[in-house]
């Protein structure tokens, strides 16, 4: 696992980790902070290797 997929899965438990701490406490800014914060870090981690894979394609095609 790479520093870069770790990071990505540490944000996505923060996320999760302030989601519940939010519905916890009844607090709804920290709790959709949360939500927010695991989409885009699942997003994140999505793109980034839609991006890696399409780079190593364009540069099979190149050669």
């Amino acid at each position: 696992m790479s520093w870069k997929d770790l990071m990505y899965l540490g944000v996505i438990i923060l996320g999760v980790i302030l989601f519940l701490y939010g519905a916890n406490y009844y607090d709804g800014t920290v709790g959709w902070a949360g939500v927010y914060l695991a989409i885009a870090g699942f997003l994140a981690g999505i793109g980034l290797q839609v991006y890696e894979l399409l780079k190593k394609f364009l540069l099979k095609r190149r050669e």
